[in-house]
């Protein structure tokens, strides 16, 4: 049975996210998207956690579904901040926490509440405490709990980040390393660009929306081949790199990511690291040093070209179904007229996933409403795309249609209404 992941969300009590983002939204949303698995997020959340005990039951082993119903599941997964001093630098990490239950769940809050944590504050609650005792601490509560480096290489927040981050896995978690499974590639990196390091040879490479809004969810995601899926199942699957189980991911162009080129925000000047190395790291407007990117960092930690693609989990990229149509449209992504195309076209075809992966272009040109939809998913599936990367926050834009090659015939009207 193929199952598709998101296993890093977040909730309304999360800052600068969406306050619709609650369970049955999350669920119904996933429906969609054509999710089957998604987190939970924000676990620590004392409010959260309320509403997670209030809406959902064990279905399967550490995996749970509505009270109320619906096919869609859910992981006890979360997001957690850390802030530490760590061989003379100030580290800023975020890591995913994956709990096999609800008890397990209550008992790391119960110790996060007698350490004096703010549970309260924020649903990405912020530690002051090192990665590698945080893991200890969690294996002691529970040894089936598993840590998952979020978004590995954003610039401010990550394990290989460069403004607080590690160059290797074992300076962050040292003898807990034997322990990390999988790393998240975040939006601005893919499969390729990390498979330039042999050390991550050793794990697995995950992706996940890291969605602040019910839209964003399936940004990316992970799909699986499991016939009984359950929490064990799953972690066995990474710790194994068992890809007869994992499937592949469904990512990000890396360049749509708001950290995979160097550059300066408020003089909006973006470079690849070759130019911003030229440049001497600092914006030639303002002077002040570029936030140095994704593109950039993995190139600076890279020992090899890249490593054989057949020995690796593939991967396939795609550009989320709202923006593709914005594109087909010549108008912006947030439109009434995209939205009501999107609930058109999933509501007739299926899924979204299944719109941009698997549906054939006839049916898709059948049931649109411009016939440049169809094109624009046939392009994409081929990686024919224009790329303007994401530099210091900004996002970048995918493309498919430029001036001059958008298809000349006018759009039409599906009358099979």
């Amino acid at each position: 049975m193929r199952l598709i992941t998101d296993w890093h969300v977040h909730s309304k009590y999360s800052r600068a996210c969406s306050q619709s983002l609650e369970l049955p939204r999350i669920a119904q949303m996933c429906q969609r998207k054509g999710i089957d698995v998604v987190a939970t997020g924000d676990w620590t959340h004392p409010k959260w956690v309320e509403h997670l005990k209030e809406q959902l039951v064990e279905s399967e082993q550490g995996i749970y579904t509505l009270k109320s119903g619906g096919p869609t599941r859910f992981m006890l997964v979360t997001e957690i901040s850390q802030i530490y001093k760590k061989g003379d630098k100030t580290r800023r990490i975020h890591n995913l926490v994956f709990a096999p239950s609800l008890e397990a769940v209550d008992k790391v809050n119960a110790e996060l509440d007698r350490r004096e944590f703010n549970r309260k504050s924020d649903g990405r609650p912020i530690l002051g405490i090192d990665s590698e005792e945080l893991y200890k601490i969690l294996k002691d509560i529970d040894e089936r709990i598993i840590i998952v480096p979020a978004h590995a290489w954003t610039p401010w927040y990550s394990v290989f980040g460069s403004k607080s981050g590690f160059d290797h896995l074992e300076e962050c978690f040292g003898e807990m390393t034997k322990y990390i499974y999988a790393i998240e590639t975040g939006l601005s990196s893919n499969p390729k660009m990390n498979w330039q390091l042999s050390a991550l040879d050793k794990v697995v490479l995950i992706s996940n929306s890291d969605a602040h809004s019910p839209d964003k969810l399936g940004r990316e995601a992970n799909v699986f081949d499991l016939e009984k899926p359950c929490y064990d199942e799953f972690v066995r699957v990474l710790r194994e790199q068992d890809r007869s189980k994992f499937l592949s991911t469904i990512e990000f162009f890396p360049e749509e990511g708001k950290y995979h080129f160097d550059g300066c925000a408020d003089c909006k000047i973006a470079c690849d690291p070759t130019e911003s190395k030229r440049l001497g790291f600092r914006c030639p407007k303002c002077k002040k040093n570029f936030t140095l990117g994704v593109e950039h960092r993995v190139r600076a930690l890279a020992d090899r070209e890249a490593a054989d693609a057949k020995n690796k989990i593939p991967y396939k990229s795609i550009v989320p179904l709202l923006e593709v149509i914005a594109d087909s449209f010549g108008v912006q992504p947030g439109s009434k007229k995209v939205a009501a195309e999107y609930t058109r076209l999933t509501d007739r075809i299926g899924s979204e996933f299944h719109i941009l992966l698997d549906a054939p272009i006839d049916q898709i040109a059948k049931e649109s409403s411009d016939p440049n939809v169809a094109e624009a998913v046939r392009r994409i599936r081929e990686g024919n795309v224009i790329a303007t990367p994401g530099y210091d926050g900004i996002f970048g834009t995918i493309k498919v249609f430029g001036d001059s090659d958008r298809p000349k015939q006018p759009a039409q009207t599906n009358l099979s209404l």
